[in-house]
C-alpha cells in the first residue's frame, strides 16, 4: 500500500482522507456536544459540554481553513465517478459548497458568542460565575440555524454515498480511503 499524500485523477490522497474523516467525526462530535449543550439545564454541566465543544469547534475551524487551503494551493479533487448524471455532480458539489459555508459560519458564530457573552472565562474554568443566556447574543440565532442545516448535509452526504455504494456499485466510496487505486 504505497503513501500517497496528494489525489490522483481516480482516488482522493492520504491529506485528502484524513481531513476528510477527521472533520466526520469533529461534525459528528460537535453536534451531540452542542444540542446537549442547549438541552441541558444544570449550568455546571452545561458549562463542562462547552468546555469540550469550543476548542473541537474551534480546531474544525482550522481544520476546514486547511482543506481549504490544500484543495486551492497544494491538490485537486479526482474526476467525477464515470457514468455520474450532470444533475447528480452539480448537486455534490452544491452539498460540498454548503459543508464549507456551513462549518465557517458556525465558526465564526461560535467565536461571536464567546467573545460577546464573555463566556470563556466561566467555560475554561478561569473564572466562577454563572454561563450567560447564549440566546441574547445574536450569533446564537445562526449557530442553531447551522447546526440544523449541517444535520440536513449530512443526511445528504450519507445518502450519496450509500446511494453510490450500494445502488450505483460504482466505487465511489472507495475513493476516499487509504490505499491505492
Amino acid at each position: 500500500m504505497g503513501m500517497r499524500g496528494k489525489s490522483t485523477a481516480s482516488k482522493y490522497g492520504n491529506v485528502a482522507v484524513t481531513i476528510h474523516w477527521l472533520s466526520a467525526v469533529l461534525i459528528v462530535a460537535l453536534l451531540g456536544l452542542g444540542f446537549r449543550a442547549a438541552t441541558t439545564t444544570d449550568p455546571d454541566a452545561k458549562a463542562q459540554l462547552l468546555s469540550i465543544h469550543a476548542p473541537l469547534g474551534f480546531l474544525m475551524l482550522v481544520l476546514t481553513l486547511a482543506r481549504i487551503a490544500w484543495w486551492w494551493w497544494a491538490d485537486r479533487k479526482p474526476d467525477p465517478v464515470a457514468g455520474t448524471p450532470a444533475l447528480q455532480h452539480r448537486a455534490a458539489r452544491a452539498v460540498h459548497l454548503l459543508f464549507y459555508v456551513v462549518i465557517l459560519g458556525m465558526g465564526a458564530s461560535g467565536i461571536g458568542m464567546l467573545v460577546l457573552s464573555g463566556a470563556g472565562p466561566v467555560i475554561f474554568g478561569a473564572a466562577p460565575g454563572p454561563l450567560p443566556d447564549f440566546w441574547n447574543y445574536l450569533p446564537r440565532v445562526p449557530h442553531g440555524l447551522g447546526a440544523r442545516a449541517m444535520l440536513a448535509l449530512l443526511a445528504l452526504h450519507m445518502a450519496g454515498a450509500m446511494y453510490h455504494h450500494f445502488i450505483r456499485r460504482d466505487g465511489l466510496l472507495r475513493r476516499m480511503w487509504y490505499g491505492t487505486d
